[in-house]
């Protein structure tokens, strides 16, 4: 079946010679399947080089890795372009998704072979050359969970699986309790913190969106040096105990991991 034509049921308005298909693909700067996961696309996607949707409607797919198959995240239409102002040099694109297409977004894999390496095609040169590999059941998100003794998500990824409210990690972390590692490649310090009560450890690392969760060391780094400074922390879990565990036994625990590791004297531990 051809890709176009699930999209044109959804919303008859797109046809071929008034949609553009962007082909977005790794520009040796960023990676845009990771830019739609972080939920930037929509953002990063409006902001061209060149006067390059100057059709009514945009329709966008990303590159995978598995050879000639596309992701497609959506279709908007295109309703206002701001020039370059000085200093700068990118049109700046108004773009509206539409929203009787959203539902395919992140779930049709199509497949199409590319000729060149041309990012930005007219419908009608191509829609007849790209077919449905698959409609998956859920849309693409971050790996599953790979099991306690695996977990090492940097913050970029906690963001990621936070803001999707990813099943499989939401329902591991959400189910224990326990003792969990943030460690700071940048400064080669670490801090052990632990989670107890409803939501376990789900709960508390949803917590650290804002980059610090309040951690005293933690707010102060951010503080000096603004929430990117949080993309270098890693998250990692040191051991896990039932929900019921009480508060004092988990803390016993947290302590443990506190001397084991040195995190006072040297590390984001203040007590």
């Amino acid at each position: 079946m051809l890709a176009f034509e699930l999209i044109r049921i959804l919303d008859p308005r797109v046809t071929p010679s008034t949609a553009k298909f962007h082909l977005a693909s790794w520009n040796g700067e960023e990676d845009p399947l990771r830019v739609y996961l972080e939920g930037r696309f929509d953002e990063w996607q409006s902001w061209q080089t060149r006067r390059n949707f100057e059709r009514e409607f945009v329709i966008s797919l990303i590159k995978l890795s598995e050879r000639d198959k596309w992701l497609f995240v959506g279709a908007f239409s295109s309703h206002s372009l701001t020039d370059p102002v000085a200093g700068q040099s990118s049109y700046k694109y108004g773009l509206s998704r539409l929203p009787a297409c959203d539902d395919l977004q992140g779930r049709l894999v199509v497949s199409f072979v590319r000729s060149g390496r041309q990012s930005y095609l007219n419908g009608e040169s191509c829609v007849d050359r790209m077919t449905v590999h698959e409609i998956r059941a859920e849309p693409m998100h971050l790996d599953e969970f790979p099991g306690f003794k695996k977990v090492a998500l940097e913050f970029p990824d906690l963001e990621i699986v936070v803001r999707q409210n990813t099943t499989s990690w939401r329902t591991a972390l959400s189910n224990v309790a326990g003792v969990y590692l943030i460690s700071d490649p940048e400064s080669g310090k670490l801090y052990v913190g632990s989670a107890t009560g409803e939501g376990g450890i789900w709960s508390r690392w949803c917590q650290y969106a804002d980059g610090h969760g309040n951690n005293v060391e933690l707010r102060k780094v951010i503080a000096q040096l603004g929430v990117e400074r949080a993309k270098a922390f890693r998250f990692s879990i040191l051991e896990i105990s039932d929900l019921h565990s009480s508060r004092q036994e988990v803390l016993e625990r947290e302590s443990h991991w506190k001397r084991v590791l040195l995190t006072r004297e040297h590390g984001y531990n203040a007590n």
